[in-house]
């Protein structure tokens, strides 16, 4: 630790890492000193040059005199002396709740922002975009924003602050920090947060309120990346969707967390400022950046990797264009190599996407251990992926043989757990959320004599997806189970049928009459992504089925009974007559 001067204060700053590295300036939020970094600075030392300081009023730094001196413009003045102290003509600057407020102002200051190479903020909006958004914004959405900060107003009264931070609010923000995540340790809270709050409460009295301006958002030609903590309690979704107004080159990155992510997910966060810092300072650019690049008019899923199975035909191949129709890099895996390269050549030439063809067969786990392990080496950790893959076996539960139950879940079920298994954790470790998709069926809630293996395995399925669904919500991650009803795909052609009574033909048919494309499915289980749904039923005989397997299960059961009829019925059409 030493001390550099600046004006009327002292400020205390710790470097680490070697310092002739690429240089990433941390500037800690209110009430925090610079220790709030720590688990972040010790991932990243090691390959850059780490600088943090304790702003003006903070942990070891001394507080100014006359408490006008806390502005915006001070805080500059700060920021200049400290890169001075360095001797580092420019840093990649990163902030944390004020420490992100200073560094939007930063980077929108000529002169200054020539020293900032790239600016990574979270939980904390520059104030001339917030004037911007509350002169601007929507009225729900701004009232939904002055709901979370109401503590801004409490700090602009006299006295009282000060007196509470002397008394409840230490307790308060423990308990808050805890509802968060964070376990308090030394360092964090500071010892001197008592001192701390009550001279930060002047950044809030010098810095918020009425300002001249503020009408236009700032031209910003600085890199800037948005680090979303999506469970942040005190900045609203659309205060954050409006931050990258005027910014030219703006990343939005998201993490499921809240305020302080740098303590619950500090490995996270340590990956995505040196991804940036590096893909902004002339390095290899990461490939997770892909995604997060924001332009006007971007569609849903723009850039976004979607891995879907069983793309080479039916609801898989519809899906796969509809999501790259929306944006979205694909890939198209298949068990059969040729239908997918046919996917992933239609989508290129058809929908001038990006496409890659892979050949898998989602029963064998080690080839779906590959798989995964491919798909993270060359595209990258997918953001969404659609585990579609699916055979069925028809005919009579005591016709069915061992072969064609193992068959049957190996693919249906083996083949879900596999792709949810393998890509769930990629997800998980990167922190940044995703969603997946698991293709179930009406039979997974609607018996039948006629499927038994079939309707086993999809209501398996459903049951995953549910499971997965809870265990994954603490990390951002969604699961949809999409159970569609009959739809004209060639699953009735390509299915087996065993016992006596030949239903090929009367299946054929009757998904061809029903005339339900897997067009219409795809749009379904892109709207249960945007929408994060849990279960959804599609067409009509999906939607009532799911409803009476609710309401009255026993019905279920005697529909399950009735489909017999049906069976001998088409087996008596289809037998010889004899004369």
């Amino acid at each position: 630790m030493r001390w550099i001067e600046s004006g009327d204060v002292r400020l205390a700053v710790l470097e680490e890492g070697d310092p002739d590295d690429p240089t990433i300036l941390l500037i800690h939020g209110y009430p925090d000193t610079h220790r709030v970094w720590d688990e972040v600075a010790g991932l990243l030392r090691d390959r850059f040059h780490v600088v943090r300081y304790d702003v003006r009023g903070a942990g070891d730094s001394s507080a100014p005199r006359d408490t006008g001196h806390y502005t915006l413009d001070h805080l500059a003045a700060d920021l200049v002396a400290v890169l001075d102290a360095i001797g580092k003509p420019a840093v990649h600057l990163v902030g944390h709740d004020w420490g992100s407020v200073q560094g939007w102002d930063v980077v929108a200051r000529p002169g200054l922002r020539d020293r900032i190479i790239s600016f990574t903020g979270f939980g904390g909006p520059g104030v001339a975009q917030t004037t911007s958004f509350a002169r601007r914004g929507r009225r729900r959405d701004v009232a939904g924003q002055l709901a979370r900060s109401w503590y801004i107003g409490a700090f602009q009264t006299p006295y009282l602050p000060e007196l509470a931070w002397r008394t409840v609010m230490p307790g308060l923000l423990e308990r808050t920090l805890r509802l968060d995540g964070v376990q308090p340790r030394p360092g964090h809270p500071a010892p001197t947060l008592e001192k701390d709050a009550a001279n930060g409460l002047w950044l809030y009295r010098r810095n918020i309120g009425d300002r001249s301006g503020g009408e236009a958002e700032p031209d910003i030609d600085v890199p800037v990346q948005l680090i979303d903590a999506t469970r942040d309690r005190f900045v609203s979704p659309a205060l954050v969707a409006w931050l990258g107004r005027g910014v030219r080159r703006f990343w939005h990155r998201r993490i499921a967390a809240g305020h302080w992510a740098q303590r619950t997910h500090p490995a996270v966060v340590a990956r995505m400022i040196a991804e940036f810092a590096e893909h902004t300072g002339g390095g290899p650019a990461a490939r997770s950046l892909r995604a997060a690049l924001v332009k006007e008019g971007r569609r849903a899923f723009q850039d976004r990797l979607v891995v879907i199975t069983g793309a080479g035909s039916g609801i898989g191949r519809a899906t796969a264009r509809a999501f790259a129709a929306h944006g979205a890099e694909v890939v198209c895996a298949d068990l059969d190599a040729d239908a997918a390269a046919r996917t992933a050549d239609g989508i290129a030439k058809d929908l001038a996407g990006t496409a890659h063809a892979v050949r898998v067969d989602v029963a064998d786990a080690a080839q779906m251990e590959d798989f995964a392990r491919n798909i993270r080496t060359e595209y990258g950790v997918p953001d969404i992926v659609v585990n579609n893959a699916g055979i069925a076996v028809s005919g009579g539960f005591l016709d069915h043989s061992v072969d064609d139950w193992r068959r049957t879940i190996d693919v249906n079920l083996w083949g879900v757990v596999h792709g949810c298994r393998l890509f769930a954790a990629q997800m998980v470790e990167r922190g940044e959320g995703g969603h997946i998709v698991n293709i179930a069926s009406l039979a997974a809630f609607a018996p039948s004599r006629v499927l038994p293996a079939y309707s086993t395995s999809k209501a398996a399925v459903k049951m995953l997806s549910d499971c997965l669904r809870a265990e994954l919500a603490g990390k951002g991650i969604g699961v949809s189970a999409i159970c569609p009803g009959f739809v004209s795909t060639r699953i009735a052609r390509n299915a087996t049928y065993v016992g006596a009574g030949d239903l090929r033909e009367a299946a054929e048919r009757g998904l061809e009459r029903r005339g339900y494309p897997p067009e219409r499915v795809a749009a379904h289980i892109l709207r249960a992504v945007h929408r994060d749904q849990p279960v959804v039923p599609v067409n009509a005989e999906g939607k009532i089925g799911y409803a009476l397997s609710r309401i009255s299960p026993g019905a279920m059961r005697g529909l399950a009974r009735l489909s017999g009829v049906s069976e001998r019925a088409v087996s008596r059409r289809n037998k010889p007559i004899d004369r």
